[in-house]
C-alpha cells in the first residue's frame, strides 16, 4: 500500500514528461480548446458536457504516458488516440485534435519507415471515422487533419530523431571522454615507471659508488654525492614535466642521462647519433625509450658495454640500442612493464619495435621523423 501510495505522490509531482522534451509538450495541451469551438455556437448538454469533462480526464494521462512509451506502448497509446477521436466524431468536429495527436505520438517511433506508416495509419482511420459525420461537419472534421495531421506528425518525428541523435553524440563524447583519460593515465603511469626507474637506478648506483669511496677520496665521494642531489632534482623536475605532458629537452636529455648512467655503471659507451629533424611526439617516444633500455642495461643485463646508434631511413627515424649483456635467446627478454610501455608508445605514434637476443641484447625502433626541429645531443 505504502508503494502504491509512494509512486502516486512521484507521478504527481512530476514530471510528467521528460526533461529533455522541455516545456512545450504542456503548450500543445492548449490543442484540446478545439473541442470546446463547437460550444460558442451550441450550448452543451448536461450529459455531453459530463462526456467532454471524462473524456479529457482520460486523454491528458494518455498524452503525458505516450512520451515514456516505448515498442508496442506507442502503438497503443496511438490507436487509444484515435478511438478517443472516432467516438466524438458524429457530435463535435473538434474530434480531429485526437487525430492530430495520436499523428505527432509517432515521435516515439525509432525507425522512420515505420513512423510514416503509422501517421499514414492515423489519417485512415479519420477518414474512415469521418463517415460517421455528414455534410459541414465532415468538412470541418477533416479540413485540420488533413491540413495539419501530416505536418505535425512528420516534424515530431524529425525532432525527436534529432533529440535522439543529439543524446547519441553526447553519449558518443562522454565514452571518448572516459578513454581519453584512461589513455592520459596510461601515459602518466609508463612515464613514471620510465623516468623513476632510470633516475632512481643512476642514484642507487651512485650513492654505491659513493659509500666505496668515502673512506679512500673524500673530494670523489663529495662529486658523487653532488650528483646524486643533481640527480635527484632532475628526477623530480622530469616527473613533473612527465604530469604534464610536456619534456623541454627531450632526446638531448636524455642521451646525456645515458652517458652518465653507464659511466657511472662501468659501462663503455658506443654512440652514432646522428642530428635529425624530429617531431616531438617521436622525440619523446625516442627518449624514453632510450632512458628504459639504459635503465635494464644498467640493472638487469651485467654488460660491459652498449652501443646507441640513431640515423635516418627513407624518413623512418631509426633507434638502435645494443649491449653485450647476458641475453642470448629470446627466453632470456624479460617483458615487464618497462617493454611493454614502450613498445605500446611507439605503436602509437605509427611505429616499431623490435628485439633480438643474440651475443646480448639489441632494441630496434622505428618510428616516423615527421619534420619539427633539430635535435642535439
Amino acid at each position: 500500500m505504502n508503494k502504491i501510495k509512494q509512486g502516486i505522490e512521484k507521478l504527481w509531482a512530476g514530471p510528467w514528461v521528460p526533461p529533455e522534451h522541455g516545456k512545450m509538450p504542456y503548450f500543445w495541451l492548449l490543442s484540446l480548446a478545439y473541442m470546446g469551438w463547437k460550444y460558442a455556437y451550441v450550448a452543451p448538454g448536461a450529459l455531453e458536457l459530463a462526456m467532454l469533462v471524462l473524456t479529457l480526464a482520460l486523454f491528458v494521462p494518455l498524452y503525458l504516458a505516450s512520451f515514456r512509451a516505448r515498442g508496442w506502448q506507442v502503438h497503443a497509446c496511438m490507436l487509444a488516440g484515435c478511438l478517443f477521436g472516432a467516438a466524438w466524431v458524429r457530435w463535435n468536429p473538434g474530434a480531429a485534435t485526437f487525430f492530430i495527436f495520436a499523428c505527432a505520438m509517432a515521435a516515439g517511433i525509432t525507425k522512420m519507415k515505420h513512423a510514416m506508416l503509422a501517421i499514414a495509419a492515423v489519417i485512415a482511420l479519420a477518414l474512415l471515422a469521418s463517415l460517421q459525420a455528414s455534410g459541414n461537419m465532415r468538412f470541418l472534421f477533416l479540413m485540420p487533419i488533413l491540413t495539419a495531421g501530416l505536418p505535425v506528425g512528420v516534424g515530431a518525428v524529425m525532432d525527436a530523431r534529432l533529440r535522439r541523435s543529439r543524446q547519441e553524440l553526447l553519449r558518443k563524447q562522454e565514452e571518448v571522454e572516459h578513454m581519453a583519460t584512461i589513455a592520459e593515465r596510461e601515459r602518466i603511469s609508463r612515464d613514471l615507471h620510465d623516468l623513476l626507474g632510470h633516475s632512481l637506478s643512476l642514484i642507487a648506483l651512485k650513492a654505491e659508488l659513493a659509500r666505496k669511496l668515502v673512506h679512500r677520496d673524500a673530494d670523489a665521494c663529495a662529486r658523487e654525492v653532488g650528483d646524486i642531489e643533481a640527480s635527484a632534482r632532475q628526477a623530480l623536475a622530469e616527473v613533473r614535466a612527465a604530469v604534464t605532458g610536456y619534456r623541454e629537452k627531450g632526446l638531448a636529455s636524455a642521451l646525456a642521462s645515458a652517458r652518465a648512467s653507464l659511466a657511472a655503471a662501468e659501462v663503455a659507451l658506443e654512440e652514432n647519433v646522428e642530428r635529425i629533424p624530429l617531431a616531438p611526439a617521436a622525440e619523446n617516444v625516442l627518449a624514453l625509450a632510450l632512458r628504459e633500455a639504459v635503465t635494464n642495461v644498467v640493472r638487469h643485463a651485467g654488460a660491459r658495454r652498449c652501443s646507441v646508434s640513431l640515423e635516418l631511413e627513407h624518413g623512418v627515424a631509426v633507434l638502435r640500442i645494443a649491449d653485450d649483456g647476458q641475453a642470448r635467446s629470446a627466453a632470456d627478454i624479460r617483458h615487464g612493464n618497462g617493454l611493454c610501455g614502450m613498445r605500446e608508445r611507439v605503436q602509437s605514434v605509427g611505429g616499431k619495435l623490435a628485439l633480438r637476443a643474440r651475443a646480448g641484447l639489441e632494441l630496434e625502433l622505428r618510428v616516423p621523423a615527421a619534420v619539427s626541429s633539430g635535435m642535439n645531443p
